[in-house]
């Protein structure tokens, strides 16, 4: 290959790389900023039941996922608790999300969800275990809505229309996801089955400027069907997390 062929493809190159981090900044433009966050929160506007079309929370409901990737295979178990927890006055549902790499534990999280009366679900926060080798390591990631400033916040609205981008969470410096709608009416196949009616949400962060990912929910399932990592917009291999089963315990 020529001197001169080779310095145009390595121009090239940057000028992708270059158009990539503007576009990712232009089509996030707070993040790293400081974002005023003050959602209209009222503990007297929540009700009992999660039952969101695209994120109904069953107590006893399990589901079970399968993350191949180039580190090794996950096994990701989500378990809608029969019980609840009190935050901000809120009584929650809890969702118990364990995690396992090459069948060692690598996360125990329990997480908070709770609907108001509009039909939007909140976040309320997490606990998360974090394992090394099948020992605790840390809670690292662990928030609570109402402690230390963290606000909580929408993880899916009542009506989801393209366009829309929402707080999925506030605790500065430890959580700040957001959350933005890329397509409704979405077709959806996963070793569980095929969907038709399927929101995808493309998930960013303030804090992790790079790397987001494209999450699908789908109608009366309760939780993403499919998670596809991506980096600046693209999908890419390494990341992909399938739903393959849907049990009750």
């Amino acid at each position: 290959m020529s001197g001169s062929r080779s310095k145009r493809l390595a121009i090239g190159a940057l000028g992708l790389i270059l158009g990539a981090f503007i576009y990712w900044f232009t089509q996030n433009p707070a993040v790293g900023a400081a974002v005023e966050y003050n959602p209209p929160f009222n503990a007297a506007n929540f009700v009992p039941q999660i039952t969101n079309k695209y994120f109904t929370l069953v107590p006893g409901k399990k589901l079970t996922y399968i993350k191949k990737g180039l580190t090794g295979t996950e096994r990701i178990e989500l378990v809608v608790l029969k019980e609840t927890k009190k935050v901000m006055g809120v009584d929650t549902v809890v969702v118990r999300d364990r995690v396992w790499v090459d069948d060692k534990l690598k996360e125990d999280t329990q997480d908070w969800y709770a609907q108001d009366k509009d039909g939007n679900v909140w976040y309320f926060g997490e606990a998360v275990a974090n394992y090394k080798d099948g020992k605790l390591n840390n809670y690292i990631g662990s928030w609570e809505a109402g402690v230390d400033g963290a606000k909580p916040g929408i993880i899916m609205a009542a009506n989801p229309r393209v366009g829309m981008t929402y707080q999925q969470e506030h605790a500065k410096g430890k959580a700040e996801d957001m959350g933005t709608i890329i397509a409704t009416g979405k077709r959806v196949k996963v070793p569980f089955g095929e969907f038709n009616d399927c929101v995808q949400v493309r998930d960013w962060s303030r804090i992790e400027r790079l790397a987001n990912e494209y999450k699908y929910y789908c109608s009366g399932v309760g939780f993403a069907v499919l998670e596809e990592s991506a980096w600046f917009g693209v999908s890419v291999f390494d990341g992909k997390t399938e739903l393959v089963s849907v049990a009750a315990e």
